[in-house]
């Protein structure tokens, strides 16, 4: 869970829900809950119940009001869009209706509907596993739940329970949302043992003859529309009855995290590197460091970093082991940014190496790039699933944001190598090491636009750090305009018809990144826009097609989809503008 400290979860805790995720669940999927939150839940087989959505890295679960079971409604890997709704639901009235929060989830369903008994059609119908002591007592045979009931007792509990909804610590009475009460189901439904291919009465001769051709009929769908089948779009509506609900933020970063994590972890060099934090299986997780060795972990490679005197040989290899570490612990990704020494640290090397330290010449040394790569690397590694850590945002907005600026402009470099007198082999060498730091820097650039995004939606007067404020910060950088150039160019580079071989996952990752980045310009900075319009309207047109580019995105790419969209807005903004 969202820890403050050493086990203490984050902001608002609903006492009761939190100790029965704690108990049902493994400690390694507890600690990678994000939040819950209290919702009206609307989708094909919920009808306006109050019930509460735990989010995950991976998944969208709900549970009841006196939680009982927990079951998976969405997974990120299957989202297509997640959206606010601009409306005003007609079963709320008053302040409820005028202050709540409409969002609207469509995602693929793994089966077709009308198969399985889970609430909402979604990819399992118990969504976290057992936890290890009581997993053993688990039947090959019956489908259990979180608490070991038979799925068929649970069924009947859930009906009951849904029929006279009770008040958990922290809700508020559904009654006073105006809700309407949950039907029973019907009396006379079929049992769910019952097979409705063996009737109890006999067949008239017509009616064989129909069966038979339905049968037939049944079995070319199969064949031909198992595609369809599967998928087929489903929506989930959550209404969250707060103005200050975060439940938006959180899901599209969650979305975004579980998109480049899954298109990254399809590449076998950063699968066999994550192999670690990507590996669930009891083993594993059983062995999983704890919160308190990770923290005395952490504290050690600290004090080595910050030791005076500290070599840059030195420097690099510690900032090499912080890095893998952040990859592989999201608990070491959250100290960092307790320790505002380290962090502060990782900037001053930043400016000091890329910018402080240039030769007379200004020419760029190996040495420089290698850092600086490292530098932007390890940061952006620390950026990942951390949303719900308050101590981050706290660092980089202290002093009227102080750190995120000096983060900015540090970030930003001239992409051109300036002649050097070592030879073409050699300039070739620094120029790859200088387009892959434009890389990282571009990495870490979309990780705080997205923070950027979370702060714009925020209420707090506190927290300003917005995308305008970011373009804003970096506007009077001398080179931001051919940064934001190469950032465009790279983009139409490996669009382009003249590359034909399709994108690895570590380039469709960047290049979502790179849209991302472009599209803030776009519709944040007046300037910067019109710079693009100016210098790129005509490679985007000519060079940059919808239909070609999902030809360079493999489908398989959780990434691709909403890439080729990105690009759809992007050239709209360019083109037509």
């Amino acid at each position: 869970m969202a820890q403050t400290g050493s086990g203490t979860p984050l902001s608002r805790r609903n006492i009761k829900l939190d100790s029965f995720l704690k108990r049902n669940t493994e400690r390694a999927v507890y600690e990678r809950i994000r939040t819950y939150e209290p919702c009206v839940v609307v989708s094909d087989t919920v009808s306006k119940v109050y019930m509460h959505v735990v989010l995950t890295d991976e998944q969208v679960y709900l549970t009841e009001h006196t939680p009982r079971t927990l079951t998976a409604a969405v997974s990120f890997r299957r989202v297509r869009d997640i959206e606010l709704v601009n409306d005003l639901p007609e079963f709320l009235s008053g302040k409820d209706r005028e202050r709540c929060q409409h969002i609207r989830i469509t995602y693929v369903t793994e089966k077709p509907a009308g198969k399985g008994r889970d609430w909402l059609s979604g990819d399992k119908e118990v969504g976290l596993p057992l936890p290890a002591e009581a997993s053993h007592r688990t039947s090959s045979s019956v489908t259990h739940t979180l608490e070991g009931y038979p799925a068929q007792r649970e069924q009947r509990r859930l009906e009951t329970h849904m029929l006279k909804p009770t008040r958990s610590v922290s809700c508020p009475n559904p009654e006073t949302l105006g809700l309407p009460r949950v039907p029973h189901p019907s009396s006379t439904a079929p049992s769910p043992h019952s097979s409705p291919s063996s009737p109890t009465f006999p067949l008239s001769a017509s009616d064989q003859v129909q069966r038979r051709l339905s049968s037939v009929l049944s079995r070319l769908l199969r064949r031909d529309g198992v595609k369809s089948e599967e998928q087929r779009e489903a929506e989930l509506h959550l209404y969250a009855v707060s103005q200050t609900s975060r439940l938006y933020l959180h899901l599209q970063s969650s979305w975004n995290s579980c998109m480049i994590r899954s298109t990254l972890l399809l590449d076998p060099v950063y699968r066999s590197r994550c192999s670690v934090s990507s590996d669930s299986s009891p083993a594993k997780q059983h062995a999983a460091v704890s919160w308190e060795r990770t923290a005395h972990l952490f504290s050690q490679l600290s004090s080595e970093l910050l030791q005076d005197g500290i070599s840059v040989e030195s420097l690099y290899v510690l900032l090499q082991e912080l890095r893998a570490a952040a990859q592989h612990s999201i608990t070491l990704r959250r100290l960092f940014w307790r320790s505002t020494e380290v962090c502060v640290l990782l900037v001053h090397t930043l400016e000091e190496s890329l910018h402080g330290c240039q030769s007379l010449s200004g020419v760029y040394t190996t040495d420089q790039l290698l850092l600086s790569t490292l530098t932007v690397q390890t940061l952006a590694a620390m950026f990942r699933e951390t949303e719900v850590e308050a101590s981050r945002v706290n660092l980089l907005c202290a002093h009227r944001g102080v750190l995120a600026s000096r983060t900015l402009l540090a970030l930003v470099c001239d992409p051109q190598l300036k002649p050097g007198s070592r030879g073409s082999v050699a300039d070739s060498e620094l120029q790859a090491l200088l387009s892959e730091y434009l890389d990282a820097a571009c990495s870490l650039l979309f990780e705080l636009l997205l923070l950027g995004h979370e702060s714009s939606r925020c209420f707090s007067a506190g927290n300003f750090l917005s995308v305008g404020w970011i373009l804003q910060v970096l506007q009077p950088h001398p080179h931001l305009l051919s940064f934001i150039g190469y950032q465009a160019q790279q983009a139409v580079q490996v669009l382009s018809d003249l590359q034909d071989s399709v994108l690895s996952p570590h380039q469709s990752v960047l290049l979502f990144q790179r849209c991302h980045l472009l599209l803030a310009c776009l519709q944040h900075s007046p300037q910067l826009a019109q710079h693009l319009r100016s210098h790129f309207r005509e490679e985007f047109r000519y060079f940059v097609k919808p239909s070609s580019t999902e030809e360079k995105l493999l489908p398989r790419y959780p990434v691709s989809q909403r890439t080729v969209r990105l690009l759809e807005h992007i050239l709209t903004l360019m083109l037509h503008r």
